[in-house]
This record gives C-alpha cells, sequence and structure tokens, in this order.
C-alpha cells in the first residue's frame, strides 16, 4: 500500500472520525469526494503543520510524499469554523496555519500545540471553548431529514452556507462511498445497485467515476489505493 491508515470512532459530539496515516514511499492514489472538513497535521521532512482541509466535490488524483505523517480530525457535517468557510475550502483549497515554534501553530492569535490521535477530543474541546468550532442544529436536522420550523429554502441555504455543498450533493458523496465500501467487501454489482438506490448500474458506474475516481470493478479488485474510508 501506498498510504496506511488507521482510524477510530470519537465520543464528540462535533467529531465524525479521528485518523492517521503514514507513506513509506511516494506516488499518487485517488483522492475520493467527501462532505466533511478536517483539520490535519502534517509530519514531512522534519517539519510539521497544521492545514484546514474543505469539502471536495468529485475525485482527483493527489501526490504522495514519500516518509509522511498525518493526523486527522474530520468533522461532522453541521459543524463549521466562523473564522473559515466551507464553500472557500472547497476543493482543495486547504488553508495551512502559520507555525508558532515547532510545535505549535497560530489560531485567532493565540499559539496552540499541535494535537495528536490521542488528545484529539480534548483539542476540539478547547476550540469549542474559545467558539473557534460551533455547530449548526438546523443543518444537522436538515442532513437526518427531520422536520423544522423553517422554510425549505430557509434550511437549503443554511447548508449550502455551513457546509459548502447541497444537500443532495451529501446524499450522493456519502452514497457513493456506501457503493465503496459494499463492492470492496465482496458485495456483487448488481446487489450494490439496489442496496444504494441507484437506477441500474450505468448509474453506479457514472456516479462513481465522478466521486471515486474508479468504475465498480476497478473498486471491488482493490488494487488502487484510495483516500480516507471507513463505514
Amino acid at each position: 500500500m501506498l498510504i496506511t491508515f488507521a482510524d477510530r470512532p470519537s465520543d464528540s459530539p462535533f467529531v465524525e472520525r479521528v485518523w492517521r496515516s503514514h507513506s513509506d514511499r511516494a506516488g499518487v492514489f485517488h483522492s475520493i469526494a467527501a462532505c466533511h472538513w478536517d483539520m490535519v497535521v502534517t509530519r514531512l521532512g522534519g517539519r510539521t503543520t497544521l492545514t484546514v482541509r474543505g469539502p471536495e466535490t468529485k475525485a482527483t488524483m493527489a501526490d504522495c510524499p514519500a516518509e509522511g505523517e498525518w493526523f486527522g480530525v474530520r468533522f461532522k457535517v453541521g459543524t463549521f469554523m466562523p473564522l473559515m468557510q466551507c464553500s472557500d475550502l472547497r476543493d482543495r483549497h486547504d488553508v495551512t496555519l502559520p507555525n508558532a515554534t515547532g510545535r505549535s501553530f497560530w489560531l485567532d492569535g493565540s499559539a496552540w500545540d499541535f494535537p495528536d490521535f490521542e488528545n484529539a477530543e480534548t483539542f476540539v474541546k478547547r476550540l469549542v471553548k474559545r467558539g473557534l468550532i460551533m455547530t449548526d442544529r438546523t443543518v444537522e436536522k436538515a442532513i437526518r431529514g427531520e422536520l423544522q420550523n423553517v422554510t425549505t429554502r430557509t434550511e437549503q441555504r443554511r447548508v449550502l452556507r455551513i457546509t459548502g455543498l447541497t444537500r443532495g450533493a451529501i446524499y450522493q458523496i456519502e452514497r457513493a462511498r456506501r457503493a465503496v465500501i459494499l463492492l470492496q467487501g465482496g458485495t456483487p454489482i448488481l446487489d450494490v445497485v439496489y442496496e444504494t438506490g441507484y437506477y441500474d448500474q450505468a448509474h453506479l458506474t457514472r456516479s462513481l467515476q465522478r466521486f471515486i475516481g474508479q468504475t465498480p470493478a476497478r473498486i471491488a479488485q482493490a488494487n488502487e489505493q484510495l483516500s480516507l474510508l471507513y463505514k
């Protein structure tokens, strides 16, 4: 494998997943679509940085340097940073925060120690306490399909403003990711079509080529490296 991933769930109401990875060699991989945003710590060439990454609306090919280490906090849909807009970060318009020292970075006028895989929730809790991480309950309910005391248009505007994506795009991306997990687990292609609600195999193929960058058959073979994927 080009990149080795490890991940875990989180008990934080703001965090979707905590993950880490490392590379032994240089190469390229499929960076697949994602509707979440991340804070990522990179350790490469003796230097540590923290980058805020936005959602990705399509699959791309990404470069992977050799002997790199990454740790990331992936935030729930509906969670956001008031200082940054997900729409501005979308599709690899990432923001790398300036370093304060070799062990810290600047955010909102203060130096923050780089977090790690073990203390991610403590780090997020401190950000929440400072008002640097918030959640929008209207968006969370919209994603779950719950009825609300707001108009559909207001709900749609809130989802787009907070997540940088429409509710339809979020659904399509999540459905494509579920399809990949099923295919990699050995589920036949036509069964995946049925279980994930695609019209037919051609519909599934178009979706996966757009959001994953591969056809269902190639995904089922699991011969090519993909970015972070979890159940």
